[in-house]
């Protein structure tokens, strides 16, 4: 069974009403091998469950009679409006999830008014996600690769595509140890190509006799493990859209990203993707936006569920909050109408939260309205 196939399960549940429904929907749906690419985590995975629940450590501090009968959850991010501050984090692969892939994702973002982030492992062009969604807001997610070529190729396509914003990892400068990916030797379907890499040179295959899956270009590895601050510096000159780091954790990093002139960090430990044992998002956020003193917009992803984890980032001072393994789910669940679902969803948990809270405007959703988790444990 190819890692994209769907079971005859996948209608068997009754409709989502929380993003847990929407994972157990995709289980159904999806091979093993594709399910365990999508949900899995480095290692033991510790980071992966730490991400939520940390959020959980989190206390609400709603006020009362405050008169709140409306929200207004419309932002901007680098200047960009958008409707609500959740936005789709960048993932990888998309068509394993659904046919119409990132092309179903970037349409129910659009239509959310909110911002999609697509990467450049994914399984549809820049090209054709800018042409599907004109009007969404659309930031493009890239590695720094040995081959500078390539990703001067990716952002001056992201520019003629009408993308406004670059995000570059910063926490990958090798692929991780994922002992699922490794039992299962998940290799991408042979239906699915990585457009974006563009050149016929680069292809997907195993390296090594554990399974493992690499990007090699003639026998070498693309990702350049050897990136620095000065490599940022080189991209801020190629490019004149802003630049957004993701994979920040540290003050230390982000006072730096504030001195390089960085437009934009994602508190990021990539889905508990990369280095197992590190610390929850949510825990690492209110540090890193006391560094930056405003200097920059700070967003976070990992673990957020509900629109009480929404709340509570926005409130430890989060601009925007990114989605990635939801918005899979939704996929696989309904594609386009199942990403779209995901959204709404957290959108009118956010609205319920800020009401409930007494909160109008996200101006309003501030520290005060949480009890941090060194707090709530004396409580």
């Amino acid at each position: 069974m190819e890692a994209g196939s769907t079971p005859s399960n996948s209608q068997n549940r009754t409709k989502p009403v929380c993003l847990t429904d929407f994972q157990d929907q995709a289980k159904d749906s999806l091979s093993k091998i594709a399910y365990e690419y999508f949900s899995s985590g480095a290692e033991n995975e510790e980071t992966l469950r730490e991400n939520r629940e940390a959020f959980k450590r989190i206390k609400l501090r709603p006020r009362m009679l405050r008169g709140i009968s409306h929200v207004n959850m419309s932002t901007t991010i680098l200047g960009q409006p958008i409707s609500m501050p959740v936005c789709i984090a960048p993932t990888a692969f998309h068509k394993m999830a659904h046919p119409h892939g990132e092309l179903a994702t970037a349409r129910a973002a659009a239509q959310a008014g909110t911002c999609m982030t697509l990467t450049w492992a994914a399984n549809s062009s820049i090209e054709d996600v800018a042409a599907t969604a004109p009007a969404g807001v659309k930031w493009l997610l890239i590695y720094m690769m040995k081959d500078r070529e390539l990703v001067k190729a990716w952002v001056r396509r992201a520019e003629e595509s009408g993308f406004s914003g670059i995000v570059v990892t910063v926490d990958s400068p090798e692929g991780p140890k994922n002992y699922s990916i490794e039992r299962n030797k998940f290799t991408l379907p042979s239906n699915l190509t990585i457009p974006n890499l563009g050149h016929k040179k680069y292809v997907l295959k195993s390296v090594d006799g554990n399974g493992n899956t690499k990007f090699v270009s003639a026998g070498n590895e693309l990702f350049d493990g050897r990136v620095t601050w000065k490599s940022i510096d080189w991209l801020k000159k190629l490019s004149r859209l802003p630049i957004v780091l993701k994979g920040i954790l540290t003050p230390e990093d982000a006072r730096l990203a504030v001195e390089h002139g960085i437009d934009g960090i994602i508190v990021s430990n990539h889905g508990g993707r990369q280095l197992d044992g590190v610390q929850a998002t949510i825990d690492a956020l209110p540090d890193i936006v006391k560094a930056v003193q405003g200097k920059l917009e700070v967003y976070m992803d990992g673990g957020v569920r509900l629109g009480t984890d929404v709340f509570k980032a926005l409130a430890l001072g989060a601009r925007a909050v990114f989605v990635g393994r939801p918005v899979i789910w939704g996929l696989a669940y309904k594609g386009e109408e199942g990403v779209r679902q995901v959204l709404e969803l957290l959108r009118e948990e956010l609205r319920l939260a800020m009401i409930l809270s007494g909160c109008g405007s996200l101006d309003d959703v501030t520290s005060s309205y949480v009890i941090p988790a060194n707090q709530s444990a004396r409580l």
